[in-house]
């Protein structure tokens, strides 16, 4: 019995490195500067690049202080405060009391900025459909199946640390 879990040890093992690349090659596209320039252009507006994140991230978590917002895209949230600053002077988010926390200020996407992400999700469904153009619709809705599983999974046993300063920004 032993030799068998060794064994089922070893394969998951092996499975955890293929997708720990897998992810790896995903991520490092993602965050490629020319992945955001083209988006950007594939969706036909004007909006810098190192903002570009900064607002999706908005608009898909939002409302969403600064400190959480910098966590999720991996930049200082001095600098991500400055760059939302940015955002909010052109209209494409705004700024309100935490809605847990009323010290907190938290962005919210305006209709300006919403009108904006959703071109990015037009251009953003014309890439995605030239990807999967190949693929078996099965196999799409299983990817997606497991991803969200996966994503859900990770996010449960993500390490949190209400007690670091700002967290709530």
């Amino acid at each position: 019995m032993s030799s068998r879990i060794n064994v089922q040890n070893t394969h998951i093992s092996e499975q955890l490195r293929i997708l720990h690349g897998a992810l790896i090659d995903i991520v490092s596209v993602m965050n490629r500067p020319q992945r955001d320039e083209m988006m950007v252009r594939e969706a036909g507006i004007s909006l810098d690049r190192a903002l570009f994140p900064l607002l999706v991230g908005i608009e898909r978590r939002g409302p969403i202080g600064v400190v959480d917002l910098a966590d999720r895209v991996g930049r200082d949230y001095t600098t991500v405060s400055r760059q939302v600053a940015k955002l909010e002077s052109l209209g494409l988010v705004a700024r309100q009391a935490g809605t847990a926390d009323r010290r907190v200020r938290e962005a919210i996407v305006t209709p300006k900025g919403k009108a904006m992400t959703d071109a990015v999700d037009t251009a953003r469904d014309r890439i995605g459909r030239a990807i999967f153009a190949s693929w078996d619709e099965h196999d799409v809705a299983e990817l997606v199946r497991l991803m969200r599983k996966f994503a859900d999974a990770v996010n449960d046993d993500a390490p949190s640390d209400p007690a670091r300063p700002g967290a709530g920004e």
